[in-house]
């Protein structure tokens, strides 16, 4: 092979790449011909094409051809060094595509418990999914969903059915200016302090998580009646519960 030199069409032929891809790869500058004929058309030489076999074997491994760039120019190249850089991106999409089939299962489990769901309900299902992972760490999902087996399918339909109707009741108190200290608000902030520990597990990194979500995502809460005036009525009624007799 050493005496080699190939015309693009011959190498085209020869590697099952086609000519624009290997004019593309010339044209940045990653796998340029080292000779031309007389007449200008490009020759790729013996060592052009050990260089097109590493950028080829690369590019089976996953890599960019940016980073090919970057690899094949490097001084110092180390094949072994080439290897873990592609293990660990492997390994991180691995941890991804993980995530997707643990989202897609919690989602394909809720939508069989469910009754038929309209396409809102579907979309903003699919939100509060995303949100979860975007305010909670991996351990506290982790953990929550443990706790979802753990509570089972009919429990955490009673609690979800129970919620509107908690709510519905703390507003009405609250409309009718009802003291946060009284007897009524109380037993009523006691079953919501139930309800979302009954998520939390007490867990108070996971009742941060929860908090922080609502107020940086105060459209969630609208959603579900609990509006800022609401929410902060009953702030005042477990600061109540909190306080000494």
């Amino acid at each position: 092979m050493q005496h080699t030199e190939l015309k693009v069409g011959e190498l085209a032929r020869r590697t099952g790449l086609s000519i624009r891809a290997l004019h593309h790869y010339d044209e940045i500058g990653l796998l340029k011909p080292s000779a031309h004929t007389a007449s200008g058309h490009r020759l790729y030489t013996a060592a052009d094409i050990a260089r097109l076999s590493h950028i080829l074997s690369l590019k089976q491994l996953g890599f960019s051809l940016e980073e090919i760039a970057g690899t094949l120019g490097r001084a110092d190249f180390s094949a072994l060094r080439v290897v873990e850089l592609r293990l660990q991106r492997a390994r991180e999409q691995l941890a991804e595509q993980r995530q997707l089939c643990d989202r897609l299962d919690s989602l394909a489990r809720q939508l069989r418990a469910a009754e038929p769901v309209s396409a809102d309900d579907f979309l903003q299902t699919i939100e509060a999914m995303t949100m979860f992972e975007k305010y909670y760490t991996p351990e506290q999902l982790k953990e929550l969903e443990a706790r979802r087996n753990a509570m089972g399918e009919d429990a955490i339909k009673q609690v979800e059915a129970e919620w509107p109707r908690l709510i519905a009741s703390m507003r009405e108190q609250m409309e009718q200016g009802a003291d946060p200290a009284s007897e009524p608000v109380r037993v009523l902030a006691t079953r919501w302090r139930e309800l979302v520990r009954a998520f939390t597990g007490g867990n108070p990194g996971i009742e941060k998580s929860l908090q922080t979500m609502h107020q940086q995502e105060p459209q969630v809460a609208q959603r579900q009646g609990r509006d800022p005036k609401l929410m902060e009525y009953v702030g005042r009624a477990m600061a109540c519960l909190d306080a000494p007799k």
